[in-house]
């Protein structure tokens, strides 16, 4: 690390968003140090630095930004307690106190030890449960606030603290509102998956011609972000002038009916849809993309290549591990912080 190297810190660098983040970081020339409670779980980290720390605690994130050399020029918090929709539903207690101790204690942190430029990953759970066909909302149409869930609520407030630190401390906050992102090495089973990774594991267990359960009746609407397109939306935004919440999301809309189509059209095989009951979430998205388009990043990757990409991950994971649809349901469980 030289006295010009840029400088990054980014927690939740065990996860499945974070440990992509740090690849990407690395490869634009920062020194980085990675921080979570866990190690990724798929593949060596590629952080220069990496604490295994409870970011819940006030010392933990204290020493996640101590630097000899200076305070960090970048930190990106992703680190949260948060999984699929199952989880959301069935955790809300958990998410609302782990996710809320790690952003009061590390947005107070970063403040703190002078850190220049501070990037929070929110999320489009903070909107409004909303209906096909509707107009799509901008980031201002968040308010009045009504979220889906309590997830949505400690991220609404997660962004609200984040900005008056701005404004007090006059650190550089930059937040991002994810849709929903897939992509290999992402979390496939347990519990905690979301949609896409749910429905490859269960189109991967399944024969040609066989059935896979979908919670609801499958006509819940949602746009689907490559990790890829994540990461460089995230990258893009807290290198732009943006201040404020921004939207970041393929703009590419399928019911969840389609998604199972579209993954066993790449799984090469038949496969028929059984409707069950099961936490379902709002009936639709549809947010405005122009803030995050005006950095110059678009979505590259559509559903269909980007679950090309997954499908085989996952599918191979599932052969690793050599699951039936019966051991999955076994293996369901919450992971507790």
């Amino acid at each position: 690390m030289t006295a010009t190297t840029k400088k990054a810190l980014v927690c939740g660098a065990g996860g499945f968003i974070g440990s992509h983040l740090v690849r990407r970081l690395k490869a634009e020339g920062y020194w980085v140090r990675g921080a979570d409670q866990k190690w990724p779980e798929f593949s060596p980290t590629a952080a220069d630095e990496y604490l295994q720390v409870d970011l819940r605690d006030q010392a933990a994130c204290d020493l996640a930004l101590s630097l000899q050399s200076g305070p960090f020029d970048e930190v990106y918090q992703l680190a949260a307690d948060m999984g699929g929709m199952g989880f959301i539903h069935s955790s809300e207690c958990a998410i609302m106190r782990n996710s809320a101790l790690v952003n009061i204690n590390m947005i107070d942190a970063a403040a703190h030890f002078g850190v220049k430029r501070y990037f929070f990953s929110s999320s489009v759970c903070i909107y409004r449960d909303m209906k096909p066909g509707e107009p799509e909302l901008s980031e201002e149409q968040a308010y009045p606030a009504l979220p889906d869930n309590e997830y949505g609520w400690e991220k609404l407030y997660a962004e609200r603290m984040s900005l008056a630190y701005e404004r007090r401390f006059g650190i550089e906050v930059r937040i991002a509102r994810f849709q929903n992102c897939y992509g290999t090495e992402g979390t496939w089973i347990g519990g905690r998956e979301k949609a896409p990774a749910a429905i490859c594991r269960k189109v991967a267990e399944a024969r040609d011609g066989g059935t896979v359960e979908v919670w609801g009746d499958g006509s819940a609407i949602r746009s689907y972000t490559y990790v890829d397109d994540m990461v460089d939306g995230i990258y893009r935004l807290t290198h732009s002038d943006l201040s404020g919440p921004t939207n970041i999301g393929c703009p590419e809309y399928v019911s969840v009916d389609e998604l199972v189509r579209i993954v066993a059209d790449v799984g090469g095989k038949r496969i028929h849809i059984r409707h069950v009951d099961g936490p379902v979430g709002v009936q639709s998205r549809n947010f405005s993309n122009e803030r995050i388009y005006s950095t110059g990043w678009r979505a590259r990757f559509s559903l269909h290549d980007g679950i090309a990409r997954t499908y085989p991950w996952v599918e191979a994971q599932v052969s690793a591990l050599g699951t039936t649809p019966d051991q999955t349901a076994t293996r369901a469980r919450f992971p507790t912080w």
